[in-house]
Order: structure tokens, then C-alpha cells, then sequence
């Protein structure tokens, strides 16, 4: 089994100082970073996942500093590819499939868990791949809507800690 740890929009406007700061971003981000070097260390392929807005200001706005993929992510990703995706689903008009060739599961990770990460979970151009969701690598805008989403998703899917993944 291959594996791919696909980690949803790790961007700037999630943290302190952007449009949109989420509840624990930077517990959430220090927790994927380690599971980055996990994954590596088990033979998973990493993906990155970022989001740009087609609008001229807000949240993602094209060429502003809060697209910007976190450095420590991209420090310990290393050559790992980088999907820019314009819709919450992560497949959907990206060249997401091309990067999974040869993966059976994708590891899903990241901001929000009730919309990026739902959706790309969910979304009809991953039915070729079993979906697992590590719910304490996602954050989302407060407790109470990750954990909703969460509960959400374990009626469809696997739903895991980074733990229970790699140890």
C-alpha cells in the first residue's frame, strides 16, 4: 500500500496577524510538521496543498502575503509538490490525481476541517483512494466546529490521530 499525507492549506491567513485566525493553528501546525518527518521516515509521499482566492483582496487574496505556505512546513516538506486548488475541494480543477499516481490511501490533513478538509475528503474524484482524515493535524475557526466536523466525517470515514498512524 502507498500512502500520500495531504496537507490542506497550512497558509498564513490561518495564523495570528492574517485574515482568519483558527482555533490552535499553531499547535495544529507544529503537530504536522512532526508528522512530516514521520511520514517520510514510513515511506509516505507528502503532498502540499494552498489556496488563492480569485478575488483581488481577502482571504487568499492572489498575491498577497497570506497564500504564503508556512516556512516551517515548507522547510521540513523539503521537494514535496505544491497543489494550488481555487475551490475548497483540493481535486477539483487542480492537477491533484497527477501528483497521487501510484498512491491507494491519502492521509488528509489541514485547515478548515469542516470545509477544505470535508470536501476534499468527500469530493467524487477521490473515490480511487482510501480517504483517512488525521483529525488532530486539522483546525478549523473554533473546538466546537472541528469537533462537529469531525464527528461528521467518522460516519463515512476513517477519522485517526497521527498516533494511531505512524506510532
Amino acid at each position: 500500500m502507498t500512502r500520500t499525507l495531504l496537507v490542506i492549506d497550512i497558509q498564513e491567513d490561518y495564523f495570528p496577524g492574517g485574515m482568519l485566525p483558527l482555533w490552535q493553528a499553531e499547535e495544529t501546525e507544529a503537530r504536522i510538521v512532526t508528522a512530516i518527518g514521520k511520514a517520510r521516515a514510513h515511506g509516505d509521499k507528502i503532498v502540499l496543498v494552498r489556496h488563492v482566492s480569485a478575488a483581488a483582496t481577502g482571504l487568499f487574496a492572489a498575491d498577497s502575503p497570506g497564500t504564503a505556505i508556512r516556512p516551517a512546513l515548507l522547510e521540513v516538506a523539503g521537494d514535496a509538490p505544491i497543489v494550488t486548488k481555487r475551490n475548497a475541494d483540493a481535486y477539483q480543477d487542480t492537477d491533484l490525481s497527477k501528483h497521487l499516481v501510484g498512491t491507494t490511501e491519502v492521509l488528509i490533513c489541514g485547515m478548515m476541517t469542516q470545509n477544505c478538509v470535508v470536501f476534499t475528503a468527500m469530493s467524487r474524484l477521490a473515490d480511487g483512494f482510501q480517504a483517512e482524515i488525521i483529525g488532530d493535524l486539522c483546525a478549523a475557526p473554533s473546538e466546537i466546529v472541528h469537533q462537529v466536523a469531525l464527528n461528521a466525517l467518522r460516519s463515512k470515514m476513517r477519522v485517526s490521530s497521527a498516533s494511531e498512524v505512524w506510532g
